[in-house]
């Protein structure tokens, strides 16, 4: 239990102190990466009629949220692989080897996949908003 318990105490220090350092760019980069994604498959949805993409997730049957997280996961793969990567540069360069896979892979989908989560619903019903409007 004790090494449960310093294992998530390092992975929240760690955590929180990659907004200091090198590389803080990539808490800007990220998500500007993922707003530019949600904002091209937003308007893509409001052009097809299809719902808001976190109400497709919560609403909709198993198969097709199976089939809206692959769209996700393929809009962002990218940007979760930069992320990775970024993360992967910067255990170089703070710990001397890549000693943290975890942790590179939760802050990529942090920086990466969940502002596209969050953005991309409101983007698609504001560009419909625009898009039908008489």
């Amino acid at each position: 239990m004790l090494l449960v318990i310093d294992i998530l105490t390092r992975f929240w220090t760690d955590m929180i102190d990659r907004a200091d350092g090198p590389m803080t760019f990539r808490f800007f980069l990220q998500p500007t990466m993922a707003l530019i994604a949600a904002l091209i498959d937003g308007i893509k949805d409001a052009k097809a009629g299809k719902a808001p993409y976190a109400w497709l997730m919560a609403h909709s049957s198993a198969g097709d949220r199976l089939v809206a997280w692959r769209e996700g996961v393929t809009a962002t793969a990218r940007i979760l692989l930069l992320g990775v990567s970024m993360d992967v540069i910067y255990q170089f360069r703070m710990f001397g080897g890549f000693k943290y896979p975890v942790e590179a892979f939760v802050i990529a989908v942090v920086l990466g996949f969940l502002p596209y989560l969050i953005l991309r619903g409101p983007i698609t019903r504001i560009a419909s908003y625009f898009l039908h409007r008489k």
